[in-house]
Order: C-alpha cells, then structure tokens, then sequence
C-alpha cells in the first residue's frame, strides 16, 4: 500500500487553474483569428467581383469606341458572352451596369450568388475608375 501511495504522489498531473489558463489562452486566439479569417474570405470573394467588375469596363471602352458614347449600353450588347463573368462565387447575373449615359456608367458587382454565406457586399465602380464603395446587403 504504501508503495501504491508513494507512485501516486510521484505522478505528475495539470492541475484545474492550469487548464483552466490553457483553456482562457486558446479562447482568445479564437477571438482574434475568427473575425481575421472571415474578412479575409469576404476579402477573397470580393476580388471576384472586382475582376469580374475589370472585365465588364474593358467591354464598355470598346463599346463607347465604337459607338461615341455609353449611352444604351447594357450587358447583353456590350459583347460579353452568357459564361464570361461565371466564377466560383459569382455568376453572370450578379453584375449589371446600373446606368450609362453619354459619357458616364456604373458598375454594380454583387453580392456573390453561388455562396453560401450571408451579408456578403456588393461593389461598384464608375467610368472614372472611381470606386463607389463595397456595400453590405441586407442578405
């Protein structure tokens, strides 16, 4: 018996304040790197859109080359074709020119369809190069 007793006071163990402190650090990494992750996917997705965005501005230069001015452009006779904006977030229904006139235009790219996240924002750009700004929906 007392050999039994004299190996459990030789074993080593975590005492609970030591758990406890080891818990409380892990849960304040998860606090800092949880909303650090989540901005930088939106931030990921978002690049989609603004390269989606590009394309849609070169096509509209071509556009007003051709015909003196935005005036009546739209998506469907700017020559992008039905797959050239489809991508792993968004689809060629999320961006539209939200309007054109003789010598200005708006882009609105967003918010990404094929995702499955919430209160993803929208992007818009002008003839300027101007960003509008990157809003948050409602979603």
């Amino acid at each position: 018996m007392k050999d039994f007793i004299r190996a459990m006071r030789r074993k080593q163990a975590f005492t609970l304040v030591e758990l406890m402190i080891v818990v409380t650090i892990v849960a304040i990494l998860a606090l800092i790197a949880i909303p650090l992750y989540t901005a930088n996917t939106t931030s990921a997705i978002m690049s989609e859109g603004v390269a989606g965005a590009g394309a849609i501005r070169t096509a509209l230069r071509i556009y007003a080359s051709q015909t003196g001015g935005f005036a009546n452009a739209s998506m469907s006779n700017i020559q992008i074709g039905s797959t050239d904006l489809e991508g792993k977030y968004f689809a060629q229904s999320d961006y539209s020119i939200v309007t054109a006139t003789a010598s200005t235009y708006t882009i609105k790219a967003g918010p990404p369809s094929k995702t499955t996240r919430t209160g993803m924002p929208y992007y818009e750009i002008n003839q300027l190069g101007s960003e509008l700004g990157t809003y948050y929906t409602n979603q």
